[in-house]
């Protein structure tokens, strides 16, 4: 982050000294991990008091983290992005399997799908995914796909989708395609 200024001083002795960039303000927030951003996030929602907003953010950062030392080493934006995915997949399977009589269960589950989201990178539109399948199968020479070709389609579909779209979603539109 910084630089190393060299100086002689009067007896000949080296001595460093760090100058440190300036960053402007906005570059800093562009440049910053997804874990910098929660953490801004929970300081707001500390000072708001707002406890269910900053429990969230809490397990969201705690995954962050672990997901980083699993790694061992510093975590990359898709893998940021598949851990925000995770957690916000978790939370629906919880709302899903809760009880129609635990309304506070729901409503918790709905809250936190709802703050998780702001950290979840954008998902494809139907239309985007139906026009990505269409490239795809433009570029194989495939005109009208059968059912037996599926493999090799996924197979090249599903990298220039991945973190960008739902793969049920995917799998249900190319379906809708084949023959």
């Amino acid at each position: 982050m910084g630089y190393a200024l060299i100086c002689y001083d009067w007896l000949g002795y080296v001595k460093q000294y760090r100058l440190f960039k300036i960053k402007l303000k906005y570059k800093e927030i562009e440049k910053m991990s997804k874990q910098e951003l929660v953490r801004n996030e929970m300081v707001k929602a500390m000072k708001e008091k707002d406890k269910p907003k900053k429990e969230t953010l809490s397990l969201l950062l705690a995954a962050l983290k672990n997901a980083e030392i699993d790694k061992m080493g510093i975590l990359s934006e898709s893998e940021e992005d598949a851990v925000v995915q995770k957690e916000i997949k978790q939370t629906k399977e919880t709302l899903d399997l809760a009880p129609a009589d635990r309304t506070d269960i729901i409503q918790e589950c709905k809250y936190r799908i709802e703050v998780l989201s702001q950290f979840a990178p954008k998902m494809m539109t139907e239309e985007e995914i139906e026009a990505t399948i269409a490239g795809v199968l433009s570029d194989l020479g495939i005109e009208n796909p059968t059912k037996k070709e599926k493999g090799k389609i996924m197979k090249t579909l599903m990298p220039m989708v991945k973190g960008k779209a739902d793969g049920k979603l995917v799998n249900q539109i190319l379906e809708k395609k084949l023959a």
